[in-house]
């Protein structure tokens, strides 16, 4: 059924909680911000991190910015690392690009962070194409955005032509399945990730995934 495949990156392929909660904690220090449950900070994996300071914590444009600037000044250096990788991801990647399904990064983070993450876990070979937010001075500002960029590389000239019903995106947040649902995708959520309780049901996802050995069965389709 699938021929193409969007993946998101944190909370789908990899666990980053570590890494994104302790940056974003420190970047609201910055602001005289002192929160020491990283647990209230998870609803920021997945959605573009400046609409994360200004929705949860009330920010202005410009003050979420110079959050984003705090934010990377921790998260390149350690943050990034502070991760790991879903049991089975990697084999399962494998398994897909062998059987000819061409595969894709769709993510909201800068995209040569989401290069050295892919790289650090060596699962880097098995995308053509790696989109993220921002890349070359180029901002995506919502995961639609993101997704158009990576259909458009995937698919080329054959974009307005190829049937969607072939194209899968798969993700753990609304954002993913909005982004699907924008491009007439089947989108595919994990629960594994870091949706709210209902969150994926409530977005529309079209199926909705426990464990990696239930998504390869659903991308082998």
């Amino acid at each position: 059924m699938f021929k193409y495949i969007l993946f998101d990156l944190d909370g789908t392929l990899t666990d980053p909680k570590i890494g994104i909660t302790t940056c974003v904690q420190y970047a609201l220090a910055s602001f005289g911000i002192h929160e020491p449950c990283l647990d209230k900070l998870e609803p920021f994996i997945g959605p573009p991190l400046k609409d994360s300071f200004m929705q949860f914590y009330g920010m202005n444009e410009q003050d979420a910015w110079l959050a984003c600037e705090k934010y990377h000044e921790r998260f390149d250096v350690l943050g990034i690392f502070e991760n790991e990788i879903y049991p089975g991801i990697a084999t399962m990647l494998e398994h897909l690009c062998a059987s000819g399904k061409k595969l894709a990064i769709a993510s909201s983070k800068p995209t040569d962070l989401v290069e050295r993450i892919l790289q650090h876990f060596n699962i880097a070979q098995y995308f053509t194409h790696v989109v993220g937010s921002e890349n070359r001075g180029k901002i995506r500002g919502t995961k639609q955005e993101v997704v158009k960029e990576a259909l458009c590389r995937l698919l080329g000239n054959e974009f307005n032509n190829i049937s969607k019903n072939n194209i899968a995106m798969v993700g753990d947040r609304k954002f993913d399945i909005e982004g699907a649902k924008a491009f007439g995708l089947t989108s595919i959520g994990v629960s594994f990730g870091y949706a709210a309780p209902c969150e994926l049901e409530t977005a529309g996802a079209d199926f909705i995934v426990n464990s990696v050995n239930q998504l390869q069965h659903i991308l082998n389709q």
